[in-house]
């Protein structure tokens, strides 16, 4: 591993975040003993993988929350609950730990908005909490496009809110979500019915690029040379500097990703992918089906300066990314150990952040350990 001089001058200060703007709901006591919310996000479909991740393998001593992602709803407001979603080891283990367990609600938004059944999804979700235990709702719009979304969002997590003032709410919301940036999102209203907001600071690589970005970039690399596929809110810094304008330090979670991105053609950090690919019609100039998904636990661990690949360090981003030692073709973006710590760390301490939170909890899973979960838990932990 190539660590670069800069890292070693960063100073290391804890800033304290004072914000005035009003909000409804405090910071929730937390279980476990940990000062800071770490989220999991967990989907059902985790324990068909390999290797398989289910509710025996989570850790709850290292959590506040859980996401169960997996259930869906229709224009009518019906949910859809895909077999195999229904654990009830998973709330119970949870619930035995003092951890919540939240419902992962994504659907059709637009449709139900037209429709006027808000009512009904209400309903259907406040019985389907009842009947198997859950304690509130993560919800997840990708993404408000109009202003009659933007005022809708705010109707239905209102909705949610008076339906059960105990339920625990959140969504989870892009890193760009901010009325300067998006007009879309009503963050003034939506705080006060959500108890948090979870920022996806990810993806800012992906087969939708041109060129081999950094996934999550904990400080903006101004060497990036297409930084419009990324900006604004194109890292954690950037992130927490736009949402602290308009929400309450103890509101937000900053989010990190147990996943990167395999782009094969290119052999450097922020090399454009070749002719070949970018002129392939059925990719719209992207680098496409070129760029391949890897989770970290069973994908990208067992490369880490091993089989060809040598990892090294953006020294202004701070996470790293692997290259093949013979400078063949092969950029991978990931976060490791250090840079996850970090992040967490960053997020929680040096900016007063109410928690964190990843996706995905599985993704981070080799069959035996976890490292960047434990990275998360221990940069929690470590406060001022």
């Amino acid at each position: 591993m190539r660590l670069r001089s800069r890292w070693l001058a960063f100073p290391l200060t804890f800033v304290a975040t004072a914000l005035t703007i009003p909000t409804a709901f405090a910071q929730d006591a937390l279980p476990n003993h940990l000062p800071k919310r770490l989220v999991a996000d967990y989907g059902y479909w985790s324990k068909y993988q390999t290797p398989p991740y289910s509710h025996a393998q989570i850790p709850y001593y290292m959590l506040t929350h859980i996401n169960h992602d997996g259930v869906s709803f229709d224009a009518k407001g019906t949910l859809s609950v895909p077999d195999g979603f229904i654990e009830p080891e998973l709330n119970e283990q949870a619930h035995a730990r003092g951890v919540k367990v939240l419902l992962l609600l994504g659907g059709d938004f637009t449709g139900l908005e037209s429709s006027g059944d808000v009512k009904t999804l209400v309903d259907n979700i406040a019985a389907f909490e009842k009947q198997y235990h859950y304690d509130g709702v993560d919800m997840d719009w990708e993404y408000p496009a109009t202003t009659g979304d933007r005022n809708f969002f705010v109707e239905l997590m209102k909705a949610l809110r008076e339906s059960n003032p105990s339920y625990t709410l959140s969504i989870d919301i892009p890193p760009w979500g901010v009325p300067e940036y998006d007009p879309y999102y009503d963050v003034k209203h939506l705080q006060l019915s959500l108890n948090y907001f979870n920022i996806m600071m990810y993806d800012c690589a992906g087969p939708w690029d041109q060129y081999g970005q950094l996934n999550s970039p904990i400080f903006w690399d101004y060497h990036d040379p297409a930084p419009w596929e990324c900006v604004p809110g194109g890292s954690a810094q950037e992130a927490a500097d736009y949402f602290l304008k308009y929400v309450p330090a103890k509101q937000l979670n900053m989010g990190t990703p147990f996943y990167g991105y395999y782009y094969t053609p290119i052999k450097k950090i922020f090399e454009e992918c070749p002719a070949w690919v970018l002129n392939n019609p059925n990719n719209d100039d992207t680098c496409g089906n070129s760029v391949l998904t890897l989770n970290y636990g069973p994908n990208i661990k067992p490369l880490i300066n091993q089989k060809g690949w040598y990892t090294l360090y953006d020294p202004i981003a701070y996470v790293p990314y692997m290259l093949k030692k013979n400078g063949s073709d092969g950029y991978i973006t990931y976060d490791d150990f250090f840079s996850t710590y970090f992040r967490v760390w960053y997020s929680d301490w040096d900016r007063g952040l109410g928690g964190t939170f990843m996706w995905s909890i599985d993704e981070d899973y080799d069959g035996h350990s976890q490292d960047l979960l434990n990275a998360m838990y221990t940069g929690t932990l470590t406060g001022p």
